[in-house]
């Protein structure tokens, strides 16, 4: 409590009569605790706040309402220029209290006395709950329960050497031990056997391997066997130690320097398995690094696990060890940091750790490691003698996979030494013959080898034995589909593309050829990639590739983006009917996109001119601004037309629109443009040309681009005397001034600009996602657990229902063909073109619930929220991903500066995030407000954040608007990039105010049924009657 001069005895103690109520205040003291928590609970609403402040109890509500003073639960609080106040003060009385921003003043005992923020405490009133003696019982609706979502493109694993024929023999023993230690996977351990079946191979007669084979060496002797018999690290058949002591004391207690981490380049060109055991020091280090199964393969965590939290001495014990080995803190690997998170700045990646310089050093001056060195050299001696012998099947079980680039552990396992990551001088030097055997020469050797096999099989007919060596051992995948292709094995190289994540393109391509059309189709959507496969086929496959172009025409017309459509299928002759009825729908949907297809609809059809020359005359001789984009979209689109005299008809009055939208308009460049149209070599433009000339630039700027000395602010008042006859739950902007209505249970109402109704659509409508295009919407309905979905078609003004689904959040918009939706902690890729509901793409299990999505045509953003085990506030995180040949992780990154859970957050397509609370302490309402800037690295917003009263932000890419509440006054505030304000929007009354923003529009709208919004180009101010 503040201190003032003196004590203030304010005229009135109380409010009177009827109050908007912003908070209540319990005494705890005149009501007793249990009497005051029993108010409270009854008077609690989701969204409220519970805080102990001066003995009693402060419920803070989610909305202001109107309360009767006399029948209040507990003391009203009004909220007056951000300071709440339990009694109407006096400016005099308030000037010489002088409370803060955020404040609350109370009047007791004839008192005032002003609590500052940051002195209350708040509480979680759930505690006062005893649900000990409740039981939790499962309910089931009287309905059917909602379908399962399916998914459509469930992950297709890559090929296993099964997926080649029976002709390609089993990996063997020694080939899986090596392997696996090159992908960093458990080493595979054989059973142990018995006492009686180990003396019978240590004195039986035969080798344990055949004698005909390679792999077959020098019997050892008694002594030998009798110690790998016996030997700790001894195991089955197949298993055993080639020529060579067995391991010794060191070896079992730190393992073989053989693995993956401390070969060096002495090592670098020989080949051999390790005993697959652990050591027991590899499985200390294993324990202490948290690790969860064996020593030898590096642990990893998926999106949405969490490890267990291990003991304090435990944690400290492994905070020595990383210290030690070089590797960062736990809590530094667990806490991302925002700038090295961004695409500008990788994190560098780490060196060798201390262990990994030591096991090297003893790998070139130990006995031990030369021993290693022998057991390589064998391996890889034995494996060309194979390649030499011609015995293919038996060297196809033993040959190891080669890649392009090999990973370290590969280099490690068969000695390519790894190039230098910094040019760093290093504190030790590098001991030992570094040409020892000539690294690189190996795998160039046994690649040739490979490529010899390869050559041999395809000459044997042995056609999947021969993609085998393709695949599996050049990891040659494009080499190996483009084979399988040539040799008829069509359905095996599209599922080797897509296991192998080959461009989404060409996984197209090989799933149209395989006759899977269906597929084929489902991926270029997910993906966006028709055009690419349209190239690949049309050289080779010319047919298909036509039927690929009508397949992508027909998405994208169930999708509503006419104009695509058209230019999709032109190319093909025979779709001429197809495109020219889509050219005449896409007229109708109007817009930028209505106005190309005009262009086409004039001049790519017989008697098409004569059918198009009314549309054609009421768009160029209409002088208003807001159809100038489409005017500009005509002209560009009639540039690019082959000449003809229909064309030749169309240059002068296109031309003269331009030249009166120039004098008038500056939302669209057109200088350019009418340069171009002035060169054109035809006779109409040569007279045209002498007489007319480009006039000087106007002085007039666009109301978007004006300079910082010209930006007013324009005030937009509505009062209780504009409210409109229905509640208005959501409502979107269309092409030609055109508003879309969702008037909950009443329906979805299509408005023209002149406020005449022009198509009511009879499904329920609480919620819209609009189209890209602007010719469709979904209109949402809660039902209990669930959301009713339906499709409204806003050109042949029809609606359907679709289906019933769990839905947590979602994108406010969509393309007309996917739509990105979340389920608790699944984000998915709706089809919204199927019957029933289907997913083309999907990421189980981030880690906690999605509590935002954001798309757009070339990025997906979406928020995340991390509670602790407690179900306490963990962290805000943000993923973004790049959508151009598939949906690719770009980026994840969490929120910094948040301590508790956010009840504000805004997110931008591209991953621009500001998030925040509304009852901010006095240390949270520090410059910056918690923001996290976009992973494609434009420019940001700039967040004012001193706003004691702000309730809600939504982002764009150019512009943001900020919520206010003042008692009963809603102001929305529209800011630009730099964070000038250009609009206030203040509605009197107690809904709230709800606003939708795109790029070109800014809707702000409430419950009752006013609706007014601001084109973001010319700064035009509509207001929109419901009537």
């Amino acid at each position: 409590m503040s201190a003032g001069a003196g004590v203030l005895r304010p005229r009135a103690h109380v409010h009177r009569g009827t109050v908007v109520a912003a908070a209540f205040w319990f005494h705890a003291g005149a009501l007793g605790v249990s009497e005051a928590r029993r108010r409270v609970l009854a008077a609690w609403r989701p969204g409220a706040s519970v805080w102990v402040l001066d003995g009693g109890y402060l419920l803070r509500l989610p909305a202001p309402c109107k309360v009767a003073v006399e029948a209040a639960p507990g003391l009203p609080l009004v909220l007056e220029s951000g300071v709440l106040t339990s009694a109407p003060l006096t400016p005099k009385e308030r000037e010489r209290l002088a409370p803060p921003p955020g404040a609350v003043v109370l009047v007791l005992a004839g008192r005032a006395r002003v609590h500052v923020p940051g002195e209350a405490r708040q509480l979680e009133p759930g505690a006062w709950l005893d649900v000990s003696g409740w039981q939790r019982m499962t309910v089931k609706g009287l309905g059917a329960p909602p379908p399962v979502m399916q998914h459509v493109l469930a992950p297709l694993p890559p090929p296993t050497r099964e997926s080649f024929g029976p002709g390609v023999p089993a990996l063997a023993p020694e080939a899986q031990r090596m392997l696996a230690r090159m992908e960093g996977r458990a080493v595979p351990v054989a059973r142990r056997e018995g006492l009686l079946s180990r003396l019978r191979q240590a004195f039986g007669t035969r080798p344990a391997v055949a004698p005909g084979s390679a792999m077959a060496v020098r019997r050892a002797g008694l002594l030998a066997r009798l110690r790998n018999a016996f030997s700790p690290g001894s195991e089955a058949t197949g298993d055993h130690h080639v020529t060579g002591s067995g391991p010794g004391l060191w070896q079992r207690l730190f393992g073989s320097v053989a693995s993956r981490e401390g070969l060096t380049r002495a090592a670098q060109d020989t080949a051999s398995f390790t005993p697959a055991r652990p050591s027991w020091f590899a499985r200390l280090m294993s324990g202490l690094r948290g690790d969860t199964g064996p020593a030898d393969p590096p642990s990893s965590l998926s999106a949405g696990s969490r490890p267990a939290s291990p003991s304090p001495l435990m944690q400290a014990l492994r905070s020595w060890l990383r210290a030690f080995a070089g590797a960062p803190d736990a809590k530094e690997a667990a806490t991302p940091s925002p700038r090295a998170d961004t695409p500008t700045s990788p994190r560098r990646p780490p060196g060798p750790g201390a262990l990994a310089r030591l096991k090297s050093w003893m790998a070139e001056n130990t006995p031990l490691g030369r021993l290693v060195l022998e057991r390589k050299r064998d391996y890889l001696r034995r494996l060309l003698e194979l390649f030499d012998q011609g015995d293919i099947d038996e060297a196809l079980r033993h040959a190891i996979p080669l890649g392009r680039d090999p990973s370290p552990d590969a280099q490690l396992a068969l000695g390519v030494p790894s190039p230098r990551e910094h040019l760093h001088i290093q504190p030790t030097p590098n001991s030992g013959p570094p040409q020892m055997f000539g690294g690189g020469a190996v795998f160039e050797t046994l690649r040739q080898r490979y490529r010899d096999i390869f050559r041999r099989l395809e000459r044997e007919g042995r056609i999947d034995e021969a993609a085998f060596v393709l695949a599996e051992l050049l990891n040659a995948t494009e080499e190996a589909v483009s084979f399988l292709e040539r040799h008829g094995r069509l359905r095996l190289a599209a599922e080797l593309a897509e296991g192998r994540d080959l461009p989404a393109g060409l996984v197209v391509r090989q799933w149209l050829l395989a006759k899977d059309v269906g597929r084929a189709v489902a991926i270029a959507r997910r993906s966006g990639v028709f055009a690419d496969a349209v190239l690949r086929l049309e050289k080779s496959h010319p047919r298909e590739a036509e039927a690929l172009r009508l397949l992508w025409g027909d998405a994208h017309a169930e999708a509503g983006n006419w104009a695509r459509a058209v230019e999709a299928v032109w190319p093909v002759v025979s779709a001429r009917p197809l495109a020219k009825a889509w050219v005449e729908r896409g007229v109708l949907a109007g817009g930028t996109s209505g106005a190309k297809l005009l262009v086409h609809q004039a001049l790519g059809f017989p008697e098409g001119f004569s059918a198009a020359r009314g549309a054609v005359e009421a768009l160029l001789s209409d002088e208003s601004p807001e159809r100038a984009p489409e005017r500009f979209a005509f002209a560009t689109e009639l540039l690019r037309q082959e000449p003809s005299d229909a064309y030749a008809a169309l240059l002068t009055p296109t031309l003269r629109s331009l030249m009166r939208d120039r004098a008038t308009e500056l939302s669209v460049p057109l200088d350019a443009l009418i340069k171009r149209l002035r060169n054109v070599k035809e006779p109409a433009m040569a007279a045209l040309r002498l007489d007319l000339h480009l006039p000087a630039e106007p002085v007039l700027r666009a109301w978007s681009e004006l300079p910082e000395s010209e930006r007013m602010v324009t005030p937009v008042l509505r009062d209780r005397h504009d409210a409109g006859a229905h509640a208005v739950h959501d409502a979107v902007v269309l092409p030609g001034q055109r508003v879309l209505l969702a008037l909950g249970e009443a329906g979805a109402r299509l408005v023209g600009p002149d406020g005449r109704t022009l198509a009511w659509f009879d499904v329920p409508a609480f919620s819209l996602v609009l189209s890209s295009q602007g010719d469709r919407a979904l209109a949402l309905a809660r039902r209990g657990d669930v959301w009713r979905l339906s499709r409204l078609d806003l050109v042949a003004r029809r609606a359907t229902r679709w289906c019933d689904t769990e839905l947590g959040a979602w994108a406010p918009t969509y393309d007309g063909d996917r739509w990105f939706v979340a389920v608790r902690d699944t984000v998915m890729m709706v089809d919204a073109l199927a019957e029933d509901l289907r997913s083309l793409w999907r990421v189980p299990q981030v880690g906690g619930a999605v509590v935002e999505v954001a798309a757009d045509a070339q990025h997906l953003s979406f928020l995340v929220l991390h509670l602790s085990a407690a179900q306490d506030f963990g962290l805000l995180e943000r993923w973004g991903y790049a959508l151009a040949g598939g949906p690719t992780l770009r980026q994840r990154a969490h929120v910094p500066r948040l301590s508790r859970a956010p009840d504000i957050h805004a997110l931008t397509p591209d991953g621009e995030v500001a998030a925040g609370r509304r009852d901010v302490t006095e240390e949270e309402q520090l410059p910056p407000w918690p923001v996290l800037p976009s992973f494609v690295g434009r420019r940001n917003h700039a967040i004012p954040w001193k706003d004691p009263s702000r309730v809600g932000m939504v982002l764009a890419h150019a512009w943001h608007v900020t919520r206010f509440i003042e008692g009963s006054l809603h102001t929305a505030v529209l800011r630009d990039l730099a964070g000038h304000p250009r609009v206030s929007f203040q509605f009197s009354g107690l809904p709230p105010q709800v606003v939708r923003l795109t790029d070109d529009w800014c809707l702000v709208h409430d419950l009752l049924g006013r609706v007014v919004w601001v084109d973001l180009h010319s700064g035009a101010v509509h207001a929109v009657p419901v009537d």
